[in-house]
């Protein structure tokens, strides 16, 4: 094409200069997220449902709801920041470092 000015070595590098995060469509690709990610959007089902049966008077339920909410939003949260840990891990840095995720 006229006016492009691209080498084989620019094809073969990513693309920094466009890309904003590190890990661009990580959670897509890398499914091991997968995991923490499910138990945190049954966490927020489960808070809506808890919230229903409290506002129909079903306390029992509610409480149950309430508990299991938290452990499946804890345990969504675990899951995700052990992964995240493990992928920095393989790129010797740091949970907090700022680049990347």
């Amino acid at each position: 094409m006229a006016g492009e000015n691209t080498t084989d070595s620019d094809s073969e590098t990513p693309d920094d200069h466009r890309t904003v995060r590190g890990h661009a469509g990580e959670a897509i690709v890398d499914t091991r997220n997968w995991p923490g990610y499910i138990c945190i959007g049954l966490a927020l089902v489960c808070l809506g449902l808890t919230l229903t049966a409290a506002g129909y008077g079903f306390a029992g339920w509610a409480w149950i709801g309430v508990v299991v909410a938290l452990v499946l939003l804890v345990s969504g949260i675990v899951l995700v920041l052990l992964e995240r840990k493990r992928v920095k891990a393989g790129e010797d840095k740091s949970l907090s470092d700022p680049g990347g995720h």
